[in-house]
């Protein structure tokens, strides 16, 4: 056992070295998501300023600056875009490769997206945190257990990113191409996860179905954790289950794969 856990650890470790070696694109995706970041917190503080000020959904406009600075650094660390790299190698076939060996092909694959989000966590997010706090009304949390509760649910909403995107994935197995999936998932997400705008300024029939899905619990709950609107534990139990139930299904798809594989192999 300890042995296994070591190399899943040096598996995390090789992502967290692999993606610091893109100095270049860090920068720029920074660059980027600070440009978006002051054209989305222009766009909402019009939409104070035509109210005259009050809360939408419990979201002020302090709170809604802080909002845009804590989506923009967690769209890194979350990851709604991430390459096909596991469809590429199912649809060339070198997965066989990786599923005979002595690993879990989906805890190894985590072990790689965790290494990522760190490395992520610490180049991107802090920045732009640090930025957002310095020159614009920022919403500190008010209480000491909402630095721990946000990292946790950080983490889970890595975890429920990571399952999706292997769901996603693995969809090559049986569409050969699963560019289209990607697409239609890329587009819808980041609107259902809160990037474009809280989802407590939707309408309320719109929040309890778009809650319903595990989109919210990849942003929209970590950032209501930090900026304390909701109750911090039905969050993070509500993002606890999508990790739990997409993991669970995700080794179910992982296993029917790996049938399909020894089948035609065969």
């Amino acid at each position: 056992m300890p042995a296994v856990i070591g190399c899943y650890l040096r598996i995390t470790a090789a992502g967290f070295h692999r993606f610091s070696s893109y100095r270049h694109a860090v920068l720029a995706g920074t660059a980027t998501n600070i440009v978006f970041g002051l054209i989305k917190v222009g766009i909402l503080s019009a939409v104070y300023l035509a109210r005259g000020g009050g809360s939408i959904g419990g979201y002020d406009l302090t709170t809604t600056i802080t909002y845009v600075w804590l989506g923009q650094g967690l769209l890194a660390v979350v990851d709604f875009w991430s390459n096909d790299e596991l469809s590429e190698r199912i649809r060339t076939g070198d997965v066989v490769v990786d599923l005979s060996r002595p690993w879990n092909l989906q805890a190894a694959l985590l072990c790689t997206d965790l290494g990522r989000a760190g490395f992520n966590a610490a180049a991107r997010f802090v920045p732009q945190l640090l930025l957002g706090a310095v020159f614009f009304p920022f919403h500190w949390p008010t209480d000491a257990w909402v630095a721990p509760a946000f990292l946790v649910s950080t983490l889970l909403a890595v975890l429920v990113s990571f399952h999706l995107r292997f769901l996603l994935g693995m969809t090559t197995f049986w569409l050969l191409d699963s560019r289209g999936v990607r697409g239609l998932y890329g587009v819808l997400s980041v609107t259902m996860a809160g990037l474009e705008i809280p989802l407590s300024f939707f309408p309320v029939w719109a929040q309890t179905v778009l809650w319903c899905t595990p989109f919210p619990s990849m942003l929209q709950a970590p950032i209501n954790v930090f900026v304390q609107v909701g109750s911090v534990t039905q969050l993070l139990a509500q993002q606890l289950l999508w990790v739990v139930v997409l993991a669970a299904v995700g080794r179910l798809v992982l296993a029917r794969a790996m049938h399909k594989v020894v089948v035609q192999g065969g």
